[in-house]
């Protein structure tokens, strides 16, 4: 019994890490935005990837600060918390590697099709993204942790099948 009480503290504890990271990612990211005289403005609405990040955030930031209260109150619905860990976390990948190659373009840029890199532009936006997709990785990793915990919560209230 002291192993789950331990699992349900590390489980409380990375819903509530999520929540600031989730603020602060969001904070970095829409007040992101730079002009430049040579090239024009840019804003992190300009780019999808950039808004996918903001938009994951946002859900997954509601979504931690929800099951925090309903985890509690809906005891026998504990599926729906595996569920949604689970799509959150596949979901968190996805936005993950979109900004990560749209970083990488932007500091590195592409020779082969003739795409220069931009953050020697806009050094400013750049680094604020780069802030901004550092704390949605620390969400990802509270996300990755957690999907596995909840799995283990839901799944060991079954009992293990019977040989015939």
């Amino acid at each position: 019994m002291r192993e789950a009480g331990g699992l349900n503290l590390l489980e409380l504890s990375l819903r509530l890490f999520v929540i600031p990271l989730s603020v602060v990612s969001i904070c970095f990211m829409v007040l992101d935005k730079e002009a430049n005289n040579d090239y024009g403005s840019i804003r992190y609405s300009d780019i999808s990837g950039l808004k996918y990040l903001v938009f994951l955030d946002a859900i997954t930031g509601g979504y931690a600060l929800v099951s925090l209260v309903l985890e509690r109150i809906c005891v026998t619905k504990i599926w729906i918390f595996y569920l949604t860990d689970q799509l959150l976390a596949y979901l968190m990948v996805t936005s993950f590697s979109s900004v990560a190659e749209f970083l990488y373009l932007a500091y590195n840029g592409n020779r082969e099709v003739s795409w220069s890199e931009a953050c020697s532009y806009y050094g400013k936006f750049c680094g604020r993204a780069a802030a901004s997709f550092a704390f949605h990785v620390m969400i990802l990793l509270c996300l990755c942790t957690l999907s596995p915990l909840s799995a283990y919560r839901y799944f060991s209230r079954f009992e293990a099948p019977s040989s015939p």
